[in-house]
């Protein structure tokens, strides 16, 4: 493509070069850059790629997108040809999303893409939708927390919204392989970096707002701004669909264009949802008064099916045939994902990290484990959000018979400080309740080991991850081994 259409309508101005020149590649890390790339230096949290400009366009970058012009000279001045293309961005973050979308031909408008944003329920709806279109005999994209998916081809995530040019690539790479959707996750902090600048939604999703990501918003009122403002972007033939349960629902889409379709279980809304009957295993729900049963559990479940069940039928979807493909899903892996043991014990893995999901899935277990020992073990991660620390600590005690405090991705802190946050939480009879014990695989084990029969032990905060992150290393860690082995050493017939 030549660099003049990769540039246009971007807030770009080619200072220097030919815009005719063709670009085969673009990419904002310089480790990337070969011959006839386009280079983009964005400033970043961790780094500056214009400190990197140069080390670029050794590898054959032909043309660079910058911001900084002093910066920009002074790495070119280390390279013997300087004879490339630079291109001034008025803003980064904004020019390279939509460059991206350029480069890759507006992939986004050549497929039906629904995005969904909220604190909770954000991995389970969309693999949801994913599961269901696949199941209703569409090929498929799933942009998510737990993995990418191409059709029925796996690929490895690390960020809950990818960077602009990994989302227009992999948008690309759908349409071309004859995807006809693709569900997606929109975190707050990919809207306020522009990851999704530039790419057009057929449908967006609200499904709740709580405490999360205080430690990068600062505020929940910018939290707020930054998931409305994924609503406020939405096209005029859009659909914005929102839980009007939620006392911000309403708030995300006083200002779209998009048309608007309510859904709630507690309320009267365009679409609504009751539980009928709900077991560790599934639930019966009523949905617009036809009643489907799903393996799904909990009142946030039920949340989750309607909003994929009110997308489905925005897309064009048929209403019963949605209801009986939905019969047949299964929740997002490490959404209370359940392992039965010995003495009738359940451990259940799930990756509630706040305190209003951690409280929703302790209800819910609280409910279908009615009469039976509930033990909490859960962690916080480091270098993120501390104030919901002490939060988390009231929502295990509020629901817990017994609380095993831990650790979870403890990165550059130190175990032991985060866990005393959490103490900070408890009350003197929650404290009573609860034991600390820093190493997660024997805080996993003591739970176990001590559970009386029939317990329902929660292994909370990790959910899909088979990782810790303990300073700066990455380490196995699945828990789903763990308790095989534990239960192994319980009963030793038992397969590790």
């Amino acid at each position: 493509m030549k660099l003049k259409d990769i540039i246009q309508d971007c807030g770009a101005t080619l200072v220097s070069g030919t815009g005719g020149r063709e670009i085969r590649k673009i990419c904002t890390d310089s480790r990337q850059a070969e011959p006839d790339t386009l280079f983009i230096a964005v400033k970043g949290f961790a780094g500056d790629g214009h400190d990197y400009i140069a080390a670029a366009v050794r590898a054959g970058a032909v043309a660079v997108a910058y911001e900084n012009e002093t910066a920009l000279r002074a790495q070119l001045e280390t390279v013997p040809d300087r004879s490339v293309a630079c291109i001034k961005m008025e803003n980064g973050r904004h020019a390279v999303a939509r460059m991206a979308d350029n480069f890759y031909g507006h992939p986004s408008r050549r497929l039906a893409l629904v995005g969904i944003t909220g604190t909770n329920g954000k991995t389970t709806t969309v693999t949801l939708l994913y599961r269901l279109f696949t199941a209703l005999g569409y090929h498929c994209g799933l942009l998510s927390t737990v993995a990418n998916y191409v059709g029925a081809t796996r690929l490895e995530t690390e960020n809950t919204t990818p960077d602009p040019i990994t989302i227009n690539a992999l948008l690309d790479r759908m349409v071309r392989e004859g995807c006809a959707y693709c569900f997606m996750e929109v975190s707050s902090i990919g809207v306020e970096q522009e990851r999704v600048t530039g790419l057009t939604f057929k449908a967006g999703i609200f499904s709740n707002l709580t405490h999360d990501h205080l430690d990068y918003h600062k505020t929940f009122a910018e939290y707020l701004r930054c998931k409305q403002r994924f609503f406020d972007l939405l096209p005029a033939d859009a659909v914005a669909i929102t839980n009007i349960d939620d006392r911000n629902g309403e708030v995300m889409v006083q200002n779209t264009r998009a048309r608007i379709v309510r859904y709630a279980c507690r309320r009267p809304a365009d679409h609504v949802c009751s539980i009928k009957e709900q077991i560790l295993g599934g639930s019966l729900l009523e949905i617009d008064g036809q009643e489907v049963w799903t393996k799904l559990c909990g009142e946030f479940n039920a949340y989750n099916v309607l909003a994929a069940y009110c997308a489905a039928l925005a897309l064009g979807a048929d209403p019963k045939e949605t209801l009986v493909a939905a019969s047949t899903l299964e929740a997002a892996p490490g959404r209370l994902e359940t392992i039965s043991g010995p003495k009738g014990m359940h451990v259940v893995i799930d990756y509630a990290h706040t305190p209003d999901a951690l409280e929703n899935v302790l209800r819910t277990l609280k409910k279908v484990g009615a009469g039976h020992t509930l033990i909490c073990c859960f962690g916080c991660g480091g270098d993120r959000d501390r104030t919901k620390r002490p939060e988390m600590a009231a929502a295990a005690e509020r629901y817990a018979d017994r609380i095993v405090v831990t650790s979870d991705n403890s990165r550059t802190e130190r175990t032991e400080d985060i866990m005393e946050e959490i103490r900070a939480g408890f009350s003197p009879a929650g404290l009573a309740r609860a034991i600390f014990i820093a190493d997660r695989r024997e805080a996993i084990r003591t739970a176990l080991v001590t559970a009386p029969e029939g317990a329902v032990v929660l292994l909370a905060g990790k959910g899909h991850e088979t990782y810790q992150i303990i300073g700066k290393e990455r380490r196995h860690f699945d828990e789903r081994e763990v308790v095989a082995a534990v239960f192994a050493e319980m009963e030793p017939g038992m397969k590790k």
